[in-house]
This record gives C-alpha cells, structure tokens and sequence, in this order.
C-alpha cells in the first residue's frame, strides 16, 4: 500500500501525522466537515463537485473555509503524483475549528489522499434493516456532510454487521426509506426507477445526482419520491450509489437474494462512460 499523503499549512507530508490537540475546538466540538473524491484509472469524476460541496458544508457549520475549489482541485491532482496511475485513491478535503470556545473562531485546511480500493462492479451488498433513523433537519446539520453525523452511521453499521451484513437501509423520522448507512440507495421495479427524495434528512450523493441524470438522459424514467420500506420486499433490483465504490448491485436485502439486474449494470456501464468522458485528471489542470 502506498502511503497516505496529507497538505497541512503549505506542504505535502507522508502517513497519518497529528493536526489536533486538546485544545483544538474540532476535538471536542465535533467542528468538523470533509468530502470524499475518488481518482482511478487516471479518471477523478466530479472532483469539481466534491471540492464545492465540502465549502459548502463548512460555510453551513458555521466555518470559514478560506481555501477555494479550484485550488482544492489543483491540489488534488498534485496529490496524486505520489501514487501510480492505477492506483485506487480516495481524495478527502477537510475543514475543521482550530481557535475558539464553543464556537470556533478560526478554520484550519486539510486535504488527505490514499489508497482505498474499490470493490469490483459485479460485487454484491447485502443490507438489512436498522433499528436508527437519520435526523431531521431541525435537529442536525444534515445540510453539510459533518463529522458530527457519522457516529450513529457507525452505530448502524455495528447493528447490521452483527447480524452478518455489510450495511443497513436506513429510515428518516417518518418511518420511510431514507438511503443506506453511507450510500444512496435506488429500486428498481417494472423498469422503473425509484430512489428517496432528497428530504434534507440524508445527503443527497453526488454520485446519486449523477446516476439520476445519466438513466434520464437514456430514456430511462426514474422518480424521486417517497420510498416504503415494502417496496424493498418487492423490487426487481436494488442497488446502491456511493463515492466508494460509486454503483454497486444490492444482491440481499433481509432474507431476500437478488441477483445484479439490466438497469444497475447499464447505470454502471453509464457511469463508467461518463468517467471516462468528463473525469480525465488533466481536464482539472
């Protein structure tokens, strides 16, 4: 494995070195956002939109962020001169409190790269339900992908592990289907394609947004709506969108086998084009 490489205070520096202290307002604050990129093959797909999306986050958590998107591109892709070209890479830009009380008055910079590889398309999730639900908007920064929202995801992910599964759906506070711990989910049923509308409860993925887009733009109809967890009994496929291993096939789902259906390998075949179409690392140069 390669060794991770990090840009902290103007420099690249190797492994896994120490950014915080006890009296950093992030360590006990939880004054913290970031966002996940993927580089493969010589392919950064939406590494634009990433990069905007974590100064998002960081402006609706109350920081500063002072560094841009184009810079955080082109550091991106400075990065990634220390791996090889076939090397699977997971970009994370991060902006956290430094100075401040409870509320922090100072916002430090972090962009960390390593290898993390992906898992084949033709490899299967197996999900279950959990007994958690995600957070509304009133009672949680949902509008930013925070640090702070992940502990309960680890909770699910405990929950449904322990039953012997990679992951779990997940609900919002309606009682309906939200997305999995860390991805989107989407059904399919009678060729049509479903997926939770973006209700401010989940993150509404990058990847999902792309997906969505591609499958309309090839005829396909696909609806954002309300999904019921027995839908999840009854659908044709299932599969899930995420930044980690972008379009993967849900193959069992409770005590339900599925096997990777025609619509999840045409949005994989769909994305994998558009990847190699707009995602070229020296478009981002």
């Amino acid at each position: 494995m390669t060794e991770p490489y990090s840009w902290i205070d103007g420099e690249w520096i190797s492994g896994n070195p120490p950014i915080i202290g006890p009296l950093t307002n992030a360590a006990w604050m939880a004054t913290v956002v970031f966002d996940g990129a993927r580089a493969f093959d010589g392919l950064a797909p939406d590494l634009d939109l990433h990069a905007e999306r974590c100064i998002a986050s960081a402006i609706a958590l109350g920081l500063d962020p002072k560094v841009s998107a184009k810079e955080i591109q082109r550091l991106a892709i400075d990065g990634l001169s220390h791996f090889t070209s076939d090397t699977a890479v997971y970009i994370r830009p991060m902006f956290y409190g430094d100075e401040g009380w409870l509320i922090p008055t100072t916002t430090k910079f972090c962009l960390t790269l390593f290898e993390l590889p992906m898992n084949p398309a033709e490899q299967g999730l197996s999900v279950c339900k959990t007994t958690r639900v995600r957070p509304t908007p009133l009672s949680a920064p949902t509008d930013a992908k925070a640090a702070c929202l992940y502990p309960n995801a680890h909770r699910m992910l405990r929950e449904a592990q322990s039953r012997g599964f990679d992951a779990a759906v997940v609900g919002d506070a309606n009682g309906n289907v939200a997305e999995l711990t860390t991805s989107n989910i989407f059904i399919v049923k009678n060729d049509v394609v479903s997926t939770p509308i973006a209700n401010g409860t989940f993150l509404n993925g990058i990847t999902r947004q792309r997906t969505i887009k591609l499958l309309l733009d090839a005829g396909f109809e696909v609806e954002e709506r309300t999904v019921t967890f027995s839908e999840l009994d009854t659908a044709d496929e299932l599969f899930s969108t995420g930044n980690a291993n972008k379009i993967q096939p849900i193959t069992r789902y409770e005590d339900r086998s599925l096997q990777p259906g025609p619509v999840t390998q045409k949005a994989q075949t769909l994305y994998r084009s558009y990847a190699e179409d707009h995602g070229k690392l020296a478009s981002f140069c």
